[in-house]
């Protein structure tokens, strides 16, 4: 526990705010990637220890929250069939689609189950021949080497019962979508440490020497974000641009070539829809085609649908970094974690959960 304290200390913290004070001439506008960022941000109050000039915007870095309404119906309409067992990670399960959830469709009978790796989701297809066993492949770079690992082993080893529905997307073209946005308020990022622990950082210097905006790879405990706050508003006040990384424990440049390679071995680069943002080009990952009879998409068949989705949400709006989530109009009255109108409200990392969770204060209840 003592590494975990460490980053929670108190006076550290409250040293840190001090700091990014005295350098603080200026207002400026950052935005944390990571949606487990923005819950350590509102968990802890770190906001609360900033100057008044520093605001933070919570970004798209909640992988379940981006995730497209087309992929959530289809996930229910797989979910449904008598012949598959549907794995998931829990925080999927409450996620609204068009009409309904995974949860729901657990409750009328089917065979929908919570799993902590998709290596869990691979032993219940070898123990289960008889069933089609689908696993909900979502997440960021993070993710994607595990996903992919039971993919590779799935057809190696021959487990032809075994599919994947990939929502994998991608951090950098998210974060220039942003950057090249009219509505852009963003002038420096906190960037995913967990991420980059994996991809390592060279795909954000690009970005920060295109959109002259500074980036700053940042852990997750309280010492972590003011640290990386701290770097990029000194980068800020300087007139610089620049990659650093404040993550140093657990983030390398060249981040973690196995990774990487096993990612390369069975996904590519695809478009990706990003629910409550729309397209964006290169910024997710598909089955190459040596993998596709491992796509679930293709061997269910689901077809075109026609999704609806929540007309008074302003998901998409929060995960721009445009509006915060205690200015929705529906926050904590029509919208709470028990009834939620978007993702954001019922995903352990999105936005919406996070100030319901630790700033109830902040509701605006309405009927």
């Amino acid at each position: 526990m003592r590494f975990i304290e460490e980053y929670r200390d108190q006076e550290t913290a409250q040293a840190l705010g001090r700091a990014i004070r005295g350098i603080t001439t200026r207002g400026w506008t950052l935005m944390e990637v990571c949606g487990g960022q923005t819950h350590a941000i509102v968990r802890f109050g770190v906001d609360q220890l900033l100057p008044e000039a520093v605001t933070l915007v919570h970004g798209p870095g909640c992988p379940v929250c981006v995730t497209p309404i087309e992929l959530i119906d289809a996930a229910v309409e797989i979910a449904a069939r008598e012949d598959v067992v549907f794995c998931s990670f829990g925080d999927m399960l409450r996620v609204p689609g068009s009409t309904t959830d995974l949860l729901a469709v657990k409750a009328r009978g089917g065979d929908v189950r919570i799993v902590y790796s998709p290596l869990d989701a691979l032993k219940i297809a070898k123990t289960e021949p008889a069933k089609q066993v689908v696993f909900f492949a979502v997440g960021f770079e993070t993710t994607a080497p595990a996903n992919a690992m039971a993919v590779y082993r799935a057809r190696r080893e021959g487990i032809a019962n075994f599919s994947v529905l990939v929502a994998h997307v991608l951090v950098p073209p998210a974060m220039e979508a942003i950057l090249s946005s009219r509505d852009n308020r963003v002038q420096g990022f906190l960037a995913a440490g967990h991420v980059c622990a994996v991809m390592g950082y060279t795909e954000y210097e690009p970005l920060a020497s295109r959109y002259r905006v500074p980036i700053v790879v940042t852990g997750f405990e309280p010492v972590d974000i003011l640290h990386g706050v701290y770097l990029c508003i000194k980068q800020l006040e300087e007139g610089r641009a620049e990659v650093e990384n404040q993550y140093v424990r657990a983030v390398r440049r060249e981040g973690n070539a196995s990774a990487q390679e096993m990612v390369r071995e069975v996904f590519r680069v695809d478009r990706r829809m990003w629910r409550g943002i729309g397209e964006i080009p290169r910024s997710g990952l598909a089955l190459r085609d040596e993998y596709a009879a491992f796509d679930a998409l293709r061997r269910f068949d689901v077809g075109e649908a026609v999704t609806v989705e929540a007309s008074e949400c302003i998901s998409g709006l929060v995960l721009r970094g445009v509006r915060k989530p205690n200015e929705c109009p529906a926050f904590g009255g029509r919208c709470t974690p028990e009834r939620p109108l978007g993702a954001p409200m019922v995903s352990s990392e999105g936005a919406c959960a996070a100030y319901y969770r630790y700033r109830t204060h902040a509701a605006v209840s309405r009927a």
